[in-house]
């Protein structure tokens, strides 16, 4: 059996270390588990964040924060070890997992785990993955998630399922978080991504 690396990615105002106990609980049987920090100390609220701004969050990113998030991407990638990958996280830590896909890392990139996120790329996105061999991605979304709207990260899922990616719908009925009663359907669809290499 061939180990990976569970790469897992908190939201805004989150730390490594309290996305950690997640990530142990999901991660495939005798991989290991990193979760990177970003840098970028959330003035108001504490944690850290992946990139900044100030409008909706249902908008276009501007440019200061599109760099941002590249800055992240990048700093994500030097910390990732070699062999296989499965990516994920939650809100902004999954849009930049989903974002990762347009860099030479989706190469070694076996599975994605979206949790109550959305695409903040969708333009490149789009264009990137008929390109790319499809592999699984697990989604979680709640209906009554306030600060990223169901319809909108729907669409996230819908530029997989059209590109022909496999895509494990986890819909629940909470709001922008976890939902700990699907924790064994999140983990069987990782385990699943890990046994497919």
């Amino acid at each position: 059996m061939t180990s990976g690396t569970l790469v897992m990615l908190h939201g805004m105002t989150g730390t490594s270390e309290k996305m950690q106990p997640l990530a142990e609980s999901l991660a495939p049987n005798g991989w290991n588990v990193i979760c990177p920090q970003a840098e970028i100390e959330h003035p108001t609220r504490g944690g850290f964040a992946w990139w900044l701004r100030a409008e909706d969050p249902t908008l276009p990113l501007g440019s200061e924060s599109q760099t941002q998030v590249e800055d992240s991407m990048q700093r994500v990638i030097r910390e990732i070890p070699n062999g296989p990958v499965i990516i994920g996280g939650f809100s902004q830590g999954g849009a930049i997992a989903s974002a990762l896909l347009e860099t030479d890392l989706h190469e070694r990139i076996v599975g994605l785990v979206l949790i109550g996120t959305k695409t903040v790329r969708p333009d490149f996105l789009t264009e990137s993955l008929p390109f790319l061999k499809p592999r699984e991605v697990v989604w979680m979304h709640g209906i009554k998630d306030h600060l990223v709207p169901l319809e909108v990260a729907i669409e996230h899922a819908e530029i997989y399922e059209s590109a022909g990616w496999p895509v494990t719908r986890l819909e629940h009925e909470k709001g922008h978080m976890v939902n700990l009663n699907q924790l064994d359907e999140l983990k069987n669809s990782i385990q699943r991504m890990a046994d497919s290499i």
